[in-house]
């Protein structure tokens, strides 16, 4: 992606499912559970890189000691930071012990990871902010085992406001407004309120205190706490937390907007938020990691036993479309036959783009999401011409001619790395505020690959966001080749409206389509549509988010995406740029056809799949109109 916008976050789980012994007889070490808990993050390292942390719990620690140890890290490397600090510890006990580090019984004693459940998440600050204390996971205590929690999550809700008075109404005072805080007192206050009932129950019973206590921890049912919890959260959530008595969960939202995968086998179970790191970390085929269904939780009681509950009403489906374009690793097998067909199904419009002229058209990618794309756009580029060879086989005149025939078969795409990615510059230049002239050189090119006035240029890209680094940096290097076009598609839609559920992309005014839209609205004398869907979206501005309306797609209305595309053409291509610039964005119904499971595309259509959206894309436009540089949730 040329535009870098900021991921997802991602969690990991992992819950030992027989005594560390077991693991230093098969495995050689009691570190089975802490080697897989590293590889699940390290291989999702994709999704978060601004936080990492970890948290180990321990199983039936006697009074009076520590169960619950966490490290956290906001360095520059965080997953190495926090995976090097608990490294440190055990080669200080091989020095110290080593006669007695690799006795499980004693690691679990006197080593703070050795333990039988392990959470950890990867961090993306979509609010710019990078405090260690909002970095996950994040702890809830109690010196009850049953209401102590741990949270970790990728999610984002829309509506903390009034999940914030909730918790105000019932007379908690939250330490911070955010969603963080907001969904672990959530959750935490009907886990208070479950371990109370229970508490009755067995008092009326005649049951002792520290009776009580062992019962509600084999009795407590974590699927109705998060029923409870979760019934008025308006946004998209793949969370996941353990209590301190053993028992964890991974809960998903209703409509399946984040992803989460999980596999477990009489050995170990564990989660994560994608499913080639669960392959990749445990060894195990596609099909043995299976997707947790919208509205489900997969719960591991701590006696082990597996449960995978209904906890809210599954909606329709609206797996997040971002995720198989961009986000996920592209080694999952269905991602990567997807993000190809994405490529390909470009191929009718490009091959319009360049008048079917592929003898003087060059095919390109920026690096290094879109290759995958790219391959398969370049596969059909190969469909087209195997049949431009038939047509001109059959019409030879001279059947014989080999020269002719020759010709023919050697028909092929041109196809070259142009675009090369300056990793160590960007790192560089991110720190520095006057860096302009700097963003043009974030990559370099490769000379003499192209017929200077003669030859077309085609590179694609996953999604064009902003637009910033293609107007100041990419269309700047290509145009030093002299095409006579550039052509830059997006094998993703026009990015129209802002995300609420975990993605930073939260202002219209940084949208590129929005504002070509708002460009073709002045330029075409309908600016009045501008003030008439602000007064629409100041009128919506204190109803309950379930009555408000997306009235920002007015603003688009009146183009097609082909003139949009037009425009966004004309607002990159700056004054210096010699050579003609073209933009070709993926449909809206070819998306789809390519990723049918992933429905999820409020992005690019305004089609929320909770009142929350359509609260935030308003608020949004009277940000933008009031000249707010804020976000809308």
């Amino acid at each position: 992606m040329s535009d870098a916008i900021k991921h997802e976050c991602g969690i990991a789980s992992v819950r030992l499912l027989k005594p560390l012994e077991h693991y230093k007889i098969k495995y050689g070490t009691w570190m089975y559970g802490l080697q897989k808990l590293y590889l699940l993050m390290e291989k999702q390292h994709n999704r978060g890189q601004d936080g990492a942390g970890a948290v180990c719990m321990k199983l039936d620690v006697p009074p009076g000691r520590k169960y619950i140890h966490r490290n956290r890290s906001n360095k520059a490397n965080p997953i190495q930071d926090i995976f090097n600090k608990i490294n440190n510890e055990i080669a200080k006990g091989f020095k110290v012990h080593k006669d007695v580090i690799e006795d499980p019984v004693w690691a679990k004693q006197n080593i703070r990871f050795a333990g039988e459940l392990y959470l950890g998440h990867l961090r993306y600050g979509t609010f710019g902010k990078n405090n260690i204390e909002l970095v996950h996971p994040v702890l809830r205590e109690n010196n009850w085992r049953s209401r102590n929690l741990v949270l970790a999550g990728n999610f984002n809700l829309t509506n903390v406001d009034e999940l914030f008075k909730i918790l105000i109404d019932i007379g908690q005072n939250p330490k911070d407004f955010s969603d963080t805080v907001t969904v672990l007192e959530n959750i935490g206050h009907w886990l208070d309120v479950e371990n109370q009932l229970l508490f009755d129950q067995f008092k009326k019973e005649g049951y002792s205190n520290r009776e009580i206590s062992s019962l509600i921890e084999k009795n407590i049912n974590i699927s109705n706490v998060l029923s409870r919890a979760s019934s008025k959260w308006d946004g998209g959530y793949a969370i996941g937390g353990l209590l301190g008595h053993g028992d964890s969960f991974v809960v998903r939202d209703p409509w399946g907007i984040r992803p989460a995968y999980y596999y477990y086998d009489d050995e170990i179970a564990v989660v994560a938020s994608e499913r080639p790191v669960i392959q990749t970390a445990m060894n195990v085929s596609y099909d043995e990691v299976k997707e947790l269904e919208p509205g489900y939780a997969i719960i591991t009681k701590a006696d082990g036993r597996m449960l995978i509950e209904e906890v809210r009403t599954p909606r329709p489906k609206r797996a997040c479309s971002f995720e198989r374009i961009y986000f996920s690793r592209g080694s999952d097998a269905e991602i990567y036959e997807e993000r190809k067909m994405l490529g390909h199904l470009l191929t009718p419009a490009i091959l319009e783009t360049v008048d079917h002229d592929l003898k003087n058209t060059v095919f390109s990618f920026i690096p290094n999401t879109a290759e995958t794309a790219f391959y398969g756009m370049v596969k059909g580029m190969e469909d087209y011409l195997n049949e431009v060879k038939i047509k001109k086989i059959r019409n030879m005149k001279n059947p014989d001619s080999e020269e002719e025939l020759r010709y023919i078969i050697n028909l092929r795409p041109r196809i070259e790395k142009i675009a090369i990615k300056d990793v160590k510059l960007r790192t560089f230049i991110a720190a520095d505020q006057g860096r302009d002239d700097l963003v043009g050189h974030v990559y370099d090119i490769t000379y003499g690959v192209l017929e200077p006035g003669k030859d077309t240029l085609v590179i694609i890209d996953d999604s064009i966001v902003r637009g910033t680094t293609l107007k100041k940096s990419i269309i700047r290097i290509l145009d030093r080749l002299s095409p006579v076009k550039i052509v830059i598609v997006s094998s993703s839609p026009q990015i129209r409206y802002p995300d609420c559920y975990g993605i930073d992309m939260a202002k219209l005014s940084d949208f590129i389509a929005f504002k070509a839209a708002i460009s073709l609205l002045k330029k075409t004398g309908q600016e009045s549509l501008i003030n008439s869907v602000y007064i629409k979206c100041k009128a919506q501005e204190n109803l309950p988010k379930e009555e408000i309306i997306n009235h920002v797609k007015e603003i688009y209305s009146p183009f097609t995406a082909e003139e949009i595309s037009d425009e966004i053409a004309i607002l990159l291509k700056t004054p210096t740029i010699k050579a003609e610039v073209k933009i070709v964005y993926q449909s809206i119904e070819n998306l789809h056809k390519a990723c049918p499971h992933n429905l999820g595309d409020w992005y690019f259509t305004g089609n929320y799949p909770t009142p929350g959206g359509n609260k935030v894309v308003n608020l949004s436009f009277i940000n933008f109109i009031e000249g707010k540089n804020i976000r809308a949730y």
